[in-house]
């Protein structure tokens, strides 16, 4: 329970003194520049993630077909 309690207050006195950081122009900067790369990776992941489906889905398909032409052929 005393660790959840740490926790929970460990988080918030990190908000404020994010709060406070964010109101300064080089606050401001550095959570512009977190914010933006964390947005780069994520898009990045989501590329990866649509790249990685579309092989599967060939993938797929071109067993699909395979075994189709299995079954034809008999």
């Amino acid at each position: 329970m005393k660790g959840l309690l740490l926790l929970v207050a460990g988080v918030a006195i990190g908000f404020v003194v994010a709060h406070q950081v964010a109101k300064t122009p080089e606050g401001k900067r550095f959570f512009e520049d977190v914010d933006s790369k964390a947005r780069e990776f994520g898009a990045a992941v989501v590329d990866g993630y649509k790249a990685r489906e579309a092989e599967l889905r060939a993938a797929v398909a071109e067993a699909e077909e395979a075994i189709a032409d299995l079954t034809r052929s008999r």
